[in-house]
């Protein structure tokens, strides 16, 4: 799902991701997904990103960077798109709560128009339990918002602009401290 939205039209998807951490901070990777084939992004997604995260003070550490996604077989159309970001997370006793926003400017593959993704997530341990509950919410406003993008992948690619929220709802148990078992409930208006 990406903001809420299955790009594989709510089939299984096929996914992988490399990860270069260097104690300084920076990072780079690269993360790969199966799609529902379409005109515009074709049957594959590869977003490669790179970025710095680190402590600013006690409690509070910071994420920046700038990701780029690329669709390599996508048949019409540029559908590739540069979305610097930055997040904000907090430790609250046994929660979490992570601010972030995401802006990707004008360019072609987002026909003539720009995004701004704003979201936050929460998180909490239960204590004395392997369970752990998370909530997200999500606005976005621009060329990447639900019905838009939807319409880009069946490859309506008529400029507009509009807005939309997604959220989920998910719980987490840790059957080991190597392998966790997970569900979302997800959803998306607009």
């Amino acid at each position: 799902r990406f903001r809420g939205l299955s790009l594989s039209a709510g089939d299984v998807a096929v996914q992988g991701s490399i990860n270069v951490n260097h104690s300084s901070g920076f990072y780079v990777g690269t993360w790969a997904s199966s799609l529902e084939d379409s005109a515009v992004y074709g049957h594959t997604e590869v977003d490669l990103y790179a970025g710095w995260t680190g402590a600013v003070t006690s409690g509070l550490t910071a994420d920046v960077g700038l990701l780029y996604y690329v669709y390599p077989n996508g048949h019409t159309g540029d559908a590739n798109v540069f979305e610097p970001y930055a997040s904000l997370t907090a430790a609250i006793g046994p929660a979490t709560a992570k601010f972030g926003v995401a802006y990707a400017w004008d360019q072609d593959s987002l026909g003539g128009s720009d995004n701004l993704y704003l979201y936050t997530d929460i998180g909490a341990s239960i204590p004395d339990t392997p369970v752990t509950l998370s909530a997200h919410l999500g606005y976005t406003d621009g060329a990447l918002s639900p019905k838009l993008l939807a319409d880009t992948a069946a490859g309506d690619l008529t400029p507009r602009t509009g807005g939309g929220i997604d959220w989920s709802l998910g719980a987490t148990f840790n059957i080991t401290d190597k392998l966790s078992i997970g569900a979302s409930y997800i959803g998306v208006e607009g």
